[in-house]
């Protein structure tokens, strides 16, 4: 009796084995653009800002990005989130118009935090035509530790 218990154990795993090697069979979607349908697209004047060298007294620190909506439905930013708490992203909140201009204003404040070389990526996600679309634009720098009197 255990001899066949134990054989249609190995007979039903085996079996089961083989179904989960078979190729799936799955139906593709795959997504065309109709005529007429409208999409936003978003071209940065530049990805990357860089601070150069600058002292910690200084403090904050910060850059525009300039963008295009140069695809042919209002642009709307959704979010445009950082990387670290140290970076603030501030963007056009209103839908920019196609052949418009927007900004992305970033505040980088360093002070009190640990000198040296940095390099930040703020995320912006947009309604684009792929929603999983996202634009990573990116600031770097050196922040010099201040010199202490002694």
């Amino acid at each position: 009796m255990k001899k066949i218990l134990f054989a249609a154990t190995i007979l039903a795993a085996m079996s089961l084995t083989m179904h989960a090697l078979e190729p799936q069979k799955t139906k593709v979607t795959v997504a065309t653009e109709q005529p007429g349908e409208k999409y936003a697209e978003i071209r940065f004047d530049t990805l990357t800002h860089d601070f150069g060298s600058f002292k910690e007294s200084e403090g904050v620190v910060s850059c525009e990005f300039g963008f295009t909506n140069v695809g042919s439905a209002p642009l709307v930013i959704h979010q445009a989130i950082s990387s670290c708490g140290c970076t603030a992203p501030d963007y056009t909140k209103s839908p920019v118009k196609p052949g418009e201009r927007g900004v992305i204003n970033v505040v980088y404040s360093g002070k009190g935090r640990f000198p040296g070389k940095f390099r930040k990526v703020i995320t912006v996600r947009y309604n684009s035509k792929n929603p999983k679309e996202a634009v990573n634009l990116f600031i770097q720098g050196n922040m010099l530790p201040d010199e202490k009197e002694e």
